[in-house]
């Protein structure tokens, strides 16, 4: 009853995207490994693979009518426990960044859409292009374009932010990112062509959030939007509406938009703790008001 509880806390909390992407990722693999124990013992070991294929992405689209869930829901399948494991370590790695940085609701709109594009990118190759038309019908499943995203997020967000690998030592993400992408590109005519190809959708979709969120806008949006509305029907609150008076605002910020630049003594004040200190030093609200410099 304890691990149940800990989960129910996990996902009453609102500051938890992390665990919660994570969480929801172990325990849908351990449904199924349980579910596969079962019905191998049952003499039916050909449910699991009925279940697993429902929520598979196909790149039939006949298929993927009678099942279109499976744009999504393919994103939290994985089969292994080297295929979860290094996914869900590149998420929690590169996704605390991307939290720590921008915050629960971006990552969270970095996962799902990141897992959108591979999907799109994924059906668009093997429906268009003739090299993978022609050839067998394919299925892809994991989470590696929705994590390929948010690796090549944070890699355009914080491109000399330093890991220190194994065997390796310190190697800045930028160039983690891009060896990503390259085993990808190299893999496209192996057999697991279909997840690499959606590897380099989400991949794409990751640089794509980052730079249009330096200019001024949110991709996610869309994704916070649902996921508002969601939790507001599951919560079951009542929606009001708040009304106050507002402040007149400055003719700085009138000039500058809704999001108000931190003040150039602030952002020196920063600079010099980075000098001193490292980027590590700052807190979450130092590194944000960073970032809101950095878009201007």
């Amino acid at each position: 009853m304890s691990i149940v509880n800990d989960i129910r806390t996990a996902f009453s909390r609102r500051d938890n995207a992390l665990n919660q992407l994570l969480l929801i990722n172990i325990l849908v693999f351990v449904v199924l490994i349980l579910i596969k124990a079962v019905t191998f013992l049952a003499g039916g070991a050909g449910i699991y693979e009925s279940i697993v294929r429902l929520f598979s992405l196909p790149a039939d689209l006949g298929a993927l009518v009678r099942r279109p869930w499976s744009v999504l829901t393919y994103a939290f399948l994985h089969q292994g426990f080297l295929h979860i494991i290094f996914n869900l370590l590149n998420l929690y790695w590169f996704g605390s960044l991307v939290r720590e940085y921008l915050g629960d609701r971006k990552l969270v709109s970095l996962y799902i859409l990141g897992a959108l594009a591979g999907a799109a990118l994924f059906l668009l190759a093997y429906n268009l292009v003739p090299a993978y038309r022609n050839g067998p019908l394919a299925e892809v499943l994991g989470a590696s374009g929705a994590v390929t995203a948010i690796i090549v997020a944070a890699a355009t967000l914080l491109p000399d932010y330093t890991f220190s690998l194994i065997l390796i030592g310190p190697v800045k993400i930028k160039y983690i990112a891009f060896v990503v992408v390259l085993i990808s590109l190299a893999g496209i005519d192996g057999s697991n062509a279909g997840g690499e190809i959606a590897h380099i959708g989400g991949a794409i979709f990751g640089f794509s959030f980052i730079k249009m969120l330096q200019r001024g806008t949110d991709l996610g949006r869309p994704v916070q939007a649902v996921g508002d509305w969601l939790g507001g029907l599951f919560s079951g609150r009542p929606r009001l509406k708040v009304t106050h008076r507002s402040q007149p605002a400055s003719p700085a910020a009138a000039r500058k938009g809704t999001i108000v630049k931190p003040e150039q003594d602030e952002i020196d004040l920063i600079l010099d703790k980075i000098s001193r200190s490292g980027y590590e030093s700052l807190s979450k609200d130092e590194k944000q008001k960073l970032f809101r410099a950095s878009q201007k």
